[in-house]
């Protein structure tokens, strides 16, 4: 009987026998059901259970375009800081005979001081917002420096030229109508300063847009329409209303300068009224008008289809231009020799002072919108797991 068996290698396979519980086995693979809708197979792969893909933030670049626009805003303080420095050496240059500047002493030299620190944080601001390394520092870190230097650089930005504009259709400049004053500084030096400054302000706005556009951008997309109701909209409606109240001195006192008016100027700036005195002061008026009507829209939801970013944009320059100049001209006053305080009014120290209260409400109201929409983004995106191992199933063992 063995005799027929076949052992040569060409022999074919036999058939798979079936198994007590209907599965069959084959030699090429794993144990295979004989029937539909029988039992799982055997033994199977590990499962991964996956979740999508984790979402990550693009990698930050460095494009041409940013590149030209820090070696710009680099360059441009090169101008005022080299000037600052001669005269912190005790040369004269820029500064005519007879300028109180030359005989300034201390409260001159701290300011000096303080003024090329300020000028050169544009550098590192400039360099924050086209490295990697700017993507890694803490939010207040880098919109405080960057809140400041827009209060400051904006009036500068938006008057210098105006004025320019005011001199070219007849103004009297920078020369007071009833003459005999000594000039502050040459012409020429503002022209390289202010030239300077709205450079730095150009290109530190056009870095700080597109950076903030890839960091925080979800945070004012949409309409005012589609906001979400906020918890605090009382408590945030009642901070807006008690800011643009408070917005209306400083206003109606703009207003009256601008105007001609000299209420509440001392005798020496009522004396040294220019043209360039008017604009400037008009262009103040327009900053406050601008913080009042941003918070009032973010507060009250108003121009339902209107973009958020327009009345963030309008609080955002409006609080930094009332807030930062308030605050500077009252440090001006309270850091000036004796009798330059004693000149100035009561009414103007009162009126810098409520100029900077109402700035500081607006971006206060501000930082608590960017606050609360953070948290809502933040607990509506769902969490992403890596993938993790699902276990595996037991192996079916047949008896």
């Amino acid at each position: 009987m063995t005799a027929n068996r076949r052992t040569d290698h060409g022999a074919l396979p036999r058939p798979p026998a079936p198994s007590p519980h209907g599965r069959t086995t084959s030699p090429y693979g794993p144990e295979r059901s004989a029937d539909r809708g029988s039992s799982p197979p055997l033994r199977t792969e590990p499962a991964l259970r996956t979740e999508p893909p984790l979402r990550t933030e693009s990698p930050f670049r460095t494009g041409r375009a940013r590149a030209v626009l820090r070696a710009v805003a680099i360059a441009s303080c090169v101008p005022y800081i080299t000037l600052k420095a001669a005269w912190a050496a005790g040369s004269g240059v820029g500064i005519p005979e007879g300028s109180p500047l030359l005989d300034g002493g201390t409260p001159l030299a701290v300011g000096n001081a303080a003024t090329v620190l300020m000028d050169g944080a544009v550098v590192v601001l400039a360099l924050l917002l086209t490295r990697p390394c700017g993507r890694r520092v803490p939010a207040w870190l880098l919109l405080l420096p960057m809140w400041v230097a827009s209060g400051l650089l904006l009036p500068i930005m938006t008057a210098y030229p105006l004025q320019l504009a005011v001199r070219l259709l007849g103004g009297d400049g920078g020369r007071p109508a009833g003459g005999g004053a000594e000039p502050f500084l040459e012409p020429w030096v503002f022209g390289v300063v202010y030239g300077g400054f709205i450079l730095q302000g150009l290109t530190l706005g056009a870095l700080f847009t597109l950076y903030a556009g890839e960091r925080w951008g979800a945070l004012w997309r949409g309409r005012l329409r589609d906001l979400p109701e906020s918890p605090t909209a009382p408590a945030l409606r009642a901070t807006a209303v008690a800011a643009a109240v408070f917005a209306q001195v400083p206003l109606a006192a703009h207003l009256l300068w601008a105007a001609g008016s000299t209420a509440g100027l001392d005798a020496g700036t009522a004396a040294a009224r220019t043209s360039d005195f008017h604009v400037l002061e008009a262009v103040n008026a327009v900053f406050v008008v601008c913080a009042a009507t941003g918070v009032l829209l973010l507060a009250f939801r108003r121009g339902g289809r209107l973009p958020s970013r327009v009345p963030l944009a309008l609080a955002w320059a409006g609080s930094a231009q009332t807030a930062c100049w308030g605050g500077w001209l009252t440090l001006a006053v309270l850091a000036g020799a004796g009798d330059a305080t004693e000149r100035t009014p009561q009414a103007t120290v009162v009126i810098y002072a409520v100029q900077m209260l109402a700035g500081a409400l607006v971006v206060t109201l501000g930082a608590h919108f960017f606050a609360e929409r953070s948290a809502a983004l933040a607990s509506s995106s769902v969490p992403v797991r890596r993938a993790v191992e699902a276990p595996a199933p037991r192996e079916s063992r047949v008896p």
